[in-house]
């Protein structure tokens, strides 16, 4: 069958991916499903659903009901595409994938009917979708523990933060650099009478001093080339015994990604953060590497915690 250049762009686009490809060579020999697949792979569950979506939408895999699961298995052959994943599958050759169709089998061999869902997944609960129990739920229920009176959120965004925190707060101000996301911050939140969004440089903060109990660094240390200034700035705001939290990209090599994000430096240190929180006067209760992402290229963020005298 000949095909146009839509179609063979498309066709090459969907073979064109590691994480695509792994998955049709373990469903041409397994039916697996989604939690198994992310068992054998380690991939995050989202990303497994998402493949698999887009392979089945191209008529690669199929799936079938088996109880209360999906079992995705490799489809019968579709001219358009069979051809060119022939010609690569028989080159295919990779020490990965002698490593999944290892687990695959170990996967298969252990299959046991009567678990439930939790003793299915139990180590590595935290990689598999369960209905309500999602990050967001998790820290919306942790807050309910504080109490954050007036609250300072640099670089904002659209008003995420504030949203989570606003019912655990006397005040939220939101500060960012575009008016952009600071229209649509307050489209989002114009129903929350105790949060206002500010048009605003977080290097010179049209803020009053000594006024606020917590301030939050979200990430805002990537669009910066001086971090002293802005955690300076951060720092004024603060009453005394009030907190300054800070989450932050930690060193890294990764400029495309720098380029791709509007970042204007390479992260930094916790030593350096450290330093620099001190240097402002703060008491640093805590600043190190708190996470590291399980896919390439495995950012690591580190958390800071930090009181005004």
């Amino acid at each position: 069958m000949n095909l146009s250049l839509e179609q063979s762009t498309a066709i090459c686009s969907l073979l064109a991916d590691a994480s695509r490809l792994r998955l049709l060579l373990l469903l041409e020999r397994h039916e697996l499903s989604v939690a198994e697949l992310t068992e054998v792979t380690g991939l995050a569950q989202s990303r497994v659903s998402t493949h698999l979506a887009r392979l089945k939408r191209a008529g690669l895999v199929q799936d079938k009901r088996s109880g209360n699961a999906a079992l995705y298995s490799l489809a019968p052959a579709n001219d358009e595409i069979n051809g060119l994943w022939a010609v690569l599958r028989e080159r295919l050759d990779d020490t990965q994938l002698r490593v999944d169709r290892e687990r695959a089998e170990q996967v298969v061999a252990q299959r046991k009917h009567g678990q439930t869902w939790a003793e299915s997944v139990a180590g590595r609960m935290d990689l598999h979708y369960s209905p309500g129990r999602t990050w967001e739920a998790t820290a919306r229920a942790l807050i309910g523990l504080l109490e954050l009176g007036d609250v300072v959120d640099i670089a904002c965004g659209d008003g995420v933060l504030a949203e989570l925190i606003a019912e655990r707060a006397r005040s939220v101000t939101g500060v960012d650099v575009s008016p952009t996301v600071i229209a649509a911050a307050r489209k989002r939140l114009a129903r929350l009478a105790n949060v206002e969004f500010l048009e605003a440089d977080m290097h010179r903060l049209p803020l009053a001093s000594g006024r606020y109990d917590h301030v939050f660094l979200m990430h805002a240390l990537s669009y910066t080339r001086e971090p002293q200034t802005v955690l300076r700035e951060a720092s004024r705001l603060l009453r005394p015994g009030g907190r300054l939290i800070v989450a932050a990209l930690a060193e890294h090599r990764h400029e495309e990604t720098m380029r791709a994000f509007d970042h204007v430096n390479l992260g930094i240190s916790p030593q350096r953060l450290r330093r620099l929180l001190g240097a402002c006067g703060l008491e640093v209760l805590q600043c190190r590497i708190s996470s590291r992402e399980t896919r390439p290229p495995y950012f690591e963020v580190i958390t800071a915690l930090a009181r005004a005298s």
